[in-house]
């Protein structure tokens, strides 16, 4: 135990541990966690002189704490403790589009989903986030009014491949690239040659490449979207042009002898692309969202445009080859892809797909989502905890996050997993309400989080700025 520490014990039935679930008792102090202990003694019966025990249902007094002394936490029977989830792909906008969301809210919201950790898209705030000067702005505005931890990934556009070394250092925990449009003029594409410039200096760097992975030249020969019908939607955006993508990846890489990461798979079929390479040995690492989880195409109502994102939501079968994937290790990680708009911008009025912003707000709600989901396909919290909390954490290199083991930040959430609730936009913590599963009835409520041991607190912006750590080779 740390000297002069003030030690938190948090005892609990069921606790996800990297091993597995178990009962345990997790020691905590100076913000990280000391030891996982088998329960030595039945809840409520250990003495704490002079300390405090909070019960099931309440806290039990034992007088002023001492230095050295612990508190005692006990989970309620239907609790889990988990430990607190890292979101590594959420775009809060800000500076520039702060009325699309801003750190105050989008961390807010984590908080209310068991997130502990988010790592901010370099795009849609204005400026991107594609030199050191960009970050060190994102940094100020961040600064005192975040309530969970907060890293950055850096961009890269035509022309600013050679800021990549200075947003390295200045602690960016990788890159990201479009190879079709953004959806924000200050973001453009790259082109393949660009692609292969950008693996070749993320190589050197000992980075990581984030890539939208859809074609432009499939985008372009398919149909456009237009008009209120989901299926035209869907056709613009074709399966092949993510396949074409993601082989134009797969080769930059393996090129360059670069980590690569697809963002947001959406199409089952390039999952054989992917598993060929990583046969190849090829560092290529994979991520999902829950709406494509979670929804399917066929459901979409005319006019529903709150369901537009891109890629795009497929059919149902598709949805169940990524879970699938999921249960074979093909791919890696569920983050949530939150990409907010103010409200006019999804319109609704008309519910024109061409013409809508293409995004779907989840920070919130993508654990009881993802929950719901992998229950009723006989997944366990182990599994979802393995998806959104060790993979993103390591896959982005955030240090010690993502798991509930000595060493580690003590960010816990406590989750009745049981527990039932029917979405309502209106107790949404993002700035703007508009959801795709509003009226759904989920299983899953987070009840508590813990930020380094201590209770995160609404109206506390007590998070951190998060900056890359070098990796050991």
């Amino acid at each position: 135990m740390r000297s002069g520490s003030r030690p938190l014990v948090i005892q609990a039935s069921r606790v996800v541990l990297p091993d597995g679930t178990r009962p345990a008792e997790v020691w905590i102090s100076g913000g990280k966690i000391d030891d996982v202990r088998p329960i030595t003694s039945p809840p409520g019966a250990r003495a704490w002189p002079g300390g405090a025990r909070e019960a099931r249902g309440g806290v039990e007094p034992g007088g002023g704490l001492e230095p050295g002394e612990a508190s005692e936490i006990i989970l309620a029977d239907d609790e889990v403790l988990l430990p607190g989830l890292v979101d590594t792909h959420v775009h809060v906008n800000e500076p520039g589009r702060t009325d699309w969301e801003g750190f105050a809210t989008a961390t807010r919201a984590a908080v209310a989903g068991g997130i502990t950790t988010i790592v901010d898209m370099p795009l849609n705030s204005i400026p991107p986030t594609t030199n050191a000067g960009a970050l060190r702005i994102k940094r100020e505005e961040a600064a005192g009014r975040v309530h969970v931890d907060v890293g950055f990934w850096g961009g890269v556009v035509p022309g600013s491949s050679g800021f990549m070394a200075a947003l390295h250092d200045g602690g960016a925990f990788g890159f990201k690239v479009f190879l079709a449009g953004s959806g924000v003029p200050e973001f453009p594409p790259v082109d393949q040659a660009g692609l292969h410039e950008v693996m070749g200096r993320a190589a050197a760097l000992g980075s990581v490449v984030l890539v939208h992975a859809e074609d432009a030249t499939q985008i372009a020969a398919a149909p456009p979207p237009a008009g209120r019908t989901y299926a035209s939607y869907l056709a613009s955006r074709p399966p092949a042009a993510e396949v074409a993508a993601i082989a134009q990846v797969i080769e930059a890489a393996e090129r360059a002898g670069a980590r690569a990461h697809i963002l947001h798979l959406s199409a089952a079929d390039a999952l054989p692309l992917l598993e060929a390479a990583r046969s190849r040995g090829a560092a290529i690492s994979v991520e999902t969202c829950p709406h494509y989880l979670a929804l399917a195409a066929e459901d979409i109502p005319d006019g529903a445009t709150q369901f537009k994102c891109a890629p795009p939501i497929r059919e149902g079968a598709n949805r169940e080859r990524l879970w699938q994937a999921l249960r074979d290790g093909s791919i890696d990680c569920v983050v949530s892809d939150h990409s907010p708009c103010p409200p006019a911008m999804k319109h609704q009025a008309d519910g024109d797909f061409g013409a809508a912003w293409g995004g779907i707000s989840s920070v919130q709600l993508s654990l009881p989502v993802v929950w719901t989901q992998a229950r009723q396909r006989g997944f366990s919290l182990d599994d979802v905890v393995r998806w959104m909390a060790a993979r993103p954490a390591q896959i982005a290199g955030v240090a010690g996050k993502g798991a509930i083991a000595p060493g580690f930040a003590a960010d816990l959430t406590a989750f009745a997993p049981d527990e039932t609730f029917t979405v309502d936009p209106l107790r949404l913590q993002h700035r703007h309400k508009l959801t795709p599963y509003a009226g759904q009835r989920l299983h899953g409520v987070v009840r508590r989080t813990w930020l380094r041991g201590t209770p995160v607190d609404a109206g506390q912006a007590s998070g951190r700025l998060l900056a890359r750590q070098e990796r050991t080779r």
